[in-house]
């Protein structure tokens, strides 16, 4: 199998490292993510293909999501590197997540390379219905006097009218 050298391409790869040097900006573009909400949580799945899940760190600070892992590539002792493409190092993505999620029952899980996280949406953003109670003034006015006739009747000054 010949290899061929092609400059345009080392080039452009070459770009590509000097570009993405820092680690927020290599970080985001090696993390992709999908975001959806479903039900009553919201749903992030990360690309972190070949990550060691030990090396997975997630933290909550102040309604920021931290997501950091490593991944390490490595060849066998004295062997010498044709191509390395795959990104390798320490990555960091940080999500803002809002005072609408419940913040303590968020859940993660990793399979097949992907970082799947489930942020569950705080009852009090939930949509609910309030109920509207209906009075009838009528029945209250009727009720009101009833308990007025009964007051009244038990006064001094309508029972002596009453008996004269």
């Amino acid at each position: 199998m010949a290899l061929t050298f092609d400059p345009f391409r080392e080039m452009d790869r070459m770009a590509a490292r000097l570009l993405t040097s820092s680690g927020t900006q290599r970080a985001a573009s090696w993390m992709p993510m999908d975001l959806y909400r479903s039900g009553d949580a919201y749903v992030v799945n990360v690309d972190l293909p070949g990550v060691d899940p030990g090396s997975i760190a997630l933290d909550v600070d102040a309604n920021t999501l931290t997501i950091q892992a490593e991944r390490t590539i490595g060849a066998a002792d004295g062997s010498q590197w044709l191509a390395q493409e795959r990104p390798a190092g320490r990555y960091v993505r940080q999500l803002g997540l809002g005072t609408d999620v419940d913040l303590e029952h968020i859940q993660a899980s990793y399979e097949h390379g992907v970082l799947m996280l489930t942020i569950p949406i705080a009852e009090r953003a939930k949509p609910r219905r309030i109920t509207v109670e209906q009075r009838d003034s009528r029945a209250q006015l009727d009720a009101g006097s009833s308990a007025d006739d009964a007051r009244s009747a038990g006064s001094p000054t309508r029972a002596a009218g009453a008996a004269a």
